[in-house]
């Protein structure tokens, strides 16, 4: 496989690192709670796709490839970028950096069928402050490419802010919701708790287990749940994050229209990356585990690793409602231990009919088992803003001294280990794309943010993405020939249901026979 920074590139980077302060992707920086030097960067051709299936999925883009003992690593990092500005001021045309030099300054091209760009407003925005850049140094045009612009004063100064605690009203859903979900809102952080008897000490390079929540955007009426992650990583000496690492599910059997692709990649390019970030369409807000150990953030972390070979792999398949984003994210927190009270589905009668309706009008079965799904699926698996509520509230009542069932061995390891837990909101980046607002708790908050008439749903339609079948295992393609649902299973749940609700309707007609007042009132 060629490396990237190879050839003219290798040496353009070179020379410009040593004349002016653009630094190596992999220089001085850390992925996580890795040492970039853990990794090396590489073009994701296909050359050894059938080894590695994730790097298909990279053909034309750049990523980190663990270096060979580097141990339990992920085995692919989404990196995007082969150089970066770690400090700069932005002034629209030109970058002005911390040693006095100017950086000439392009942005890089808006991916055709995405909805949101960079515009006047977001200039704006990035003026006022200073900024740490990912792109690429481009020789012939001498000129830095920028794909991802950070603002640095988006810091968890978490030593140094004072202690808040939930009370009643004022809980987690008060903090997402609060004005209109704060995508219009400051940058905001919050000390929630704090270990009893600790000093105010300053909590830099600590590692943290963090819970992304995005919330809904502006003008999809598909994407009014929002999305999940979890992202480890070590708080900077001024309480930086943008080097965390955040693991984020999403569909691989599709296009995304803003270019995102499934995978593990710093903070800085999930959220701020001029085409993919989730910044540029809606808020988002984090509960951050800051911890004494990094043990608890490595289980999880070495966990996902392996998840992440077995999804790229095609070993399992996304699906919105049984294995979307929250549900593959949470299912690796409750196979360590952590046992959060679970709330049950939606409604299985409402499933029922949902099933009939939508086979009926779509007439398709897949559709029908679709609707079926969300109704039936555990809501902390289904919910984006479910699981954060439900993972926050039990976190906080572990570390209160009241999780109200007897801990395990991961429990009780993650209720040793948190030093302190921040809330942080991360407004929406000002853009040509519409304000997003706060997710839906549930389906039927879901149901009446959009449109009643379907056919008036604002949506991005995509283009499937299939994976070549000469690059699946044996495992991945037995997964192709049975994921097809046992729809005689279902049609056989329904008809049981139906039936029982049948005998239940007679029984009570029979019984209101007998006490004919009941059928006058």
């Amino acid at each position: 496989m060629r490396t990237f920074l190879s050839g003219i590139i290798l040496a353009a980077g070179a020379a410009q690192a040593e004349a002016m302060p653009v630094q190596p992707a992999l220089g001085s920086e850390r992925i996580g709670l890795l040492p970039a030097d853990k990794f090396s960067m590489a073009e994701g051709r296909c050359d050894h796709c059938a080894h590695q299936p994730a790097l298909w999925y990279f053909q034309d883009d750049l990523v980190a490839l663990p270096k060979p003992g580097a141990g339990d690593t992920p085995g692919l990092v989404w990196l995007g970028s082969p150089q970066l500005v770690p400090q700069a001021r932005y002034d629209g045309t030109s970058l002005q950096t911390a040693d006095g030099s100017t950086l000439k300054l392009r942005l890089t091209p808006k991916i055709a069928t995405n909805r949101s760009y960079f515009d006047a407003s977001s200039e704006a925005f990035f003026r006022q402050r200073e900024v740490r850049v990912r792109g690429e140094w481009d020789e012939a045009g001498q000129q830095f490419v920028a794909r991802t612009i950070w603002p640095r004063d988006y810091v968890i100064n978490a030593g140094k802010l004072p202690l808040q605690p939930l009370s009643g009203s004022d809980n987690l859903q008060g903090f997402v919701r609060q004005a209109e979900g704060g995508a219009r809102a400051d940058f905001a952080v919050r000390k929630v708790w704090q270990r009893p008897g600790a000093p105010e000490a300053d909590l830099a390079g600590k590692p943290v287990l963090a819970i992304v929540l995005s919330g809904a955007q502006g003008d999809d009426d598909e994407a009014y749940g929002g999305h999940f992650a979890i992202a480890t990583g070590r708080l900077g000496p001024q309480g930086e994050w943008s080097d965390w690492m955040v693991n984020n599910f999403y569909s691989l059997d599709s296009y995304s229209e803003k270019g995102i692709v499934a995978s593990a990649l710093p903070m800085d390019n999930y959220l701020m990356d001029l085409n993919s970030g989730q910044q540029y369409y809606r808020p988002s807000y984090m509960l951050v585990a800051v911890l004494n150990d990094a043990r608890t953030a490595q289980a999880y972390q070495s966990n996902v690793n392996q998840v992440f070979r077995e999804f790229y792999a095609h070993h399992f398949s996304y699906k919105h409602a049984a294995a979307n984003c929250t549900g593959i994210s949470v299912d690796i927190l409750r196979k360590l231990g952590w046992q959060w009270p679970q709330q049950g589905p939606t409604n299985r009668l409402k499933a029922v009919g949902a099933f009939g309706y939508m086979a009926a009008k779509d007439l398709s079965i897949a559709s029908g088992r679709k609707a079926f799904s969300y109704f039936t699926e555990e809501q902390t698996r289904l919910h984006p803003a479910v699981a954060f509520d439900a993972l926050g509230h039990d976190l906080l009542a572990m570390l209160g001294g009241q999780p109200g069932r007897q801990l395990g061995g991961f429990e009780q390891q993650l209720q040793s280990d948190v030093a302190a837990v921040m809330l942080v909101r991360i407004p929406q980046l000002p853009s040509s794309r519409a304000f997003g607002s706060a997710p839906a708790y549930s389906i039927d908050e879901f149901m009446a943010r959009a449109p009643a008439d379907r056919s008036k749903w604002q949506v991005v339609p995509v283009e499937p993405r299939p994976f070549p079948e000469e690059l699946m295992d044996e495992q991945a393609r037995r997964n192709l020939r049975t994921s097809a649902w046992p729809v005689a299973a279902l049609l056989f749940a329904i008809a049981a249901i139906g039936t029982a609700w049948s005998w239940r309707r007679r029984q009570r007609l029979r019984a209101d026979m007998h006490h004919p007042e009941r059928l006058r009132a």
